[in-house]
């Protein structure tokens, strides 16, 4: 299903760069399948024993061109909550609410002290192990390695023009925000991170980014 307003402009990609970003994404994702399927097993115990619920936590986010997908997480919080105080935190950020040095940019997307979180999940989003299911996304080609954050339906409802210019770029699993951002910018400037991604990218620089979200994992700072 695709939302309104999807972005009109056309962002031109060399075809060969495309190619050659599938392949990498699908290698990639093949490569660590089996180690990923022994997370899974492990994570999944972890998570039965700790709260009632689903492994699995599906929710829509827009991709693409705007079109709706349903993208993959491990299960970090307790069922049955209300999102409105992430929707209400998202729309401050969006709205230029500003962040001291000790915050993190992406925790106006995962609230801090959030009663909702469980234990396990608390430790799966420090270390962005909550992400993984999304390389199944990955291979179904709704997602890509290195892109622009998937977003949520009430925050693209929320942009402006501009900010609907990163919806030319397939969702990633991380992205120069992810790696450069966090702390240091608000929300225009990771907009502006993805959009000018989006018009400079290449498989050297995607290449690149997939290395340096490797120390961002160990260091404990969760994805959006």
């Amino acid at each position: 299903m695709s939302v309104q307003a999807a972005p009109i402009q056309i962002l031109r990609v060399d075809s060969s760069y495309q190619r050659s970003k599938r392949v990498v994404d699908i290698v990639f994702t093949l490569l660590i399948m089996i180690p990923l399927c022994i997370v899974t097993a492990v994570i999944a115990l972890m998570i039965r024993l700790d709260s009632k619920g689903p492994i699995f936590f599906r929710q829509k986010r827009v991709g693409l061109n705007g079109v709706e997908f349903e993208m993959l997480k491990f299960r970090s919080m307790y069922q049955n909550n209300d999102d409105g105080r992430h929707r209400e935190a998202t729309r401050q950020f969006m709205n230029g609410s500003t962040l001291s040095h000790e915050e993190d940019s992406s925790k106006r997307y995962k609230l801090t002290n959030d009663s909702r979180v469980t234990r396990v999940g608390r430790f799966l989003r420090k270390t962005s192990i909550d992400e993984l299911p999304q390389f199944f996304n990955v291979l179904r080609g709704e997602m890509t390695l290195v892109g622009p954050r998937p977003a949520l339906q009430y925050e693209v409802d929320l942009y402006s023009p501009h900010d609907r210019l990163r919806l030319l770029g397939k969702p990633g699993l991380t992205g120069p925000w992810q790696v450069y951002g966090r702390s240091r910018v608000s929300f225009q400037k990771m907009v502006q991170m993805d959009i000018d991604y989006l018009h400079q990218q290449s498989l050297r620089q995607d290449l690149k980014l997939i290395a340096l979200t490797v120390p961002v994992m160990l260091l404990g700072q969760g994805a959006a």
